[in-house]
């Protein structure tokens, strides 16, 4: 099944609203042994320099410059000198605002935790600035599947317990499991 590639307007809106409007969208790639796709399930926020689980908290820099661009770029990062993590820039130039994509459900199972997700698909740095809204080597598609609010729990993030009260915001959204 395919779908649409979403468009650069998909990720120009308020991070938050983009972070649950990720969830059952679908995670693309173009890898030497074809195309991968998974539905993202999990998801979690970073918005503005105030938010000082960001990266960007501490302004602008050489890793962080790319929050600051325009909304649809991934932002790949390394983290423990051994995971990459994804993430796609939200909102506006200037405004360094991203959601990381924490778990993928694809047709081996559930790639659950950023690293995972991205060895799964192949992604690290020399993904970084990429074009999300090209739909070539990796990119968000759309295929129909809508996730009700009802569906989405909201957690504190992960991992950023040095942000004080910021890592306990609840921007960490992943789509309920369905009970039988």
């Amino acid at each position: 099944m395919s779908g649409v590639t979403l468009p650069a307007s998909f990720y120009a809106r308020p991070t938050l609203r983009v972070a649950r409007s990720l969830l059952g969208k679908y995670l693309m790639r173009e890898t030497a042994e074809g195309l991968l796709a998974g539905r993202i399930v999990e998801v979690e926020a970073y918005v503005g320099p105030e938010d000082r689980a960001s990266h960007a908290s501490r302004g602008r820099t050489q890793r962080t410059d790319v929050m600051f661009g325009p909304p649809g770029l991934a932002y790949v990062y390394m983290i423990y000198g051994m995971y990459h993590c994804l993430n796609v820039v939200t909102e506006r130039i200037d405004y360094p605002a991203a959601v990381l994509i924490r778990a993928v459900e694809h047709e081996a199972g559930l790639a659950d935790g950023p690293g995972r997700v991205c060895r799964l698909f192949e992604i690290d740095r020399r993904l970084n600035y990429h074009d999300l809204t090209s739909g070539k080597a990796l990119w968000i598609e759309d295929r129909g599947v809508h996730v009700r609010r009802n569906q989405i729990g909201a957690f504190p993030r992960i991992g950023v317990a040095y942000a004080g009260p910021w890592a306990a915001k609840p921007w960490r959204f992943r789509v309920k499991p369905v009970r039988p």
